[in-house]
């Protein structure tokens, strides 16, 4: 199977009262991801801060999409943001649509 690199996106509901729940009502995540492969090669999301954006990126980055228990797991170690419940929801819905490509 040839190598390409394919977008994927997912959403979630935002917690009220932190900051990007005023700009939006919904985190969006964008995931490049090789495939077959399932790595990840650059991510991004709408939270407000480029700290909190290159942080995501950053632990993500290197990761394999197939692997959602080890990347979940990093969030609940490393990312103590408020946002950190649909960053986690947001990325299940891409490695839930990465699986349904897997298996068309």
């Amino acid at each position: 199977m040839e190598k390409r690199d394919i977008f994927l996106t997912g959403y979630a509901k935002l917690p009220r009262g932190i900051t990007a729940t005023e700009l939006y009502s919904v985190i969006a995540v964008g995931i490049v991801v090789e495939y077959p492969s399932g790595n990840i090669k650059d991510v991004d999301c709408s939270l407000v801060t480029s700290t909190a954006k290159v942080f995501v990126k950053d632990m993500m980055v290197g990761k394999n999409i197939m692997d959602f228990d080890v990347i979940e797991r990093d969030f609940n170690t490393v990312y103590f943001g408020s946002a950190r419940k649909a960053l986690i929801s947001a990325v299940k819905s891409c490695h839930e649509k990465f699986t349904q490509i897997e298996h068309n």
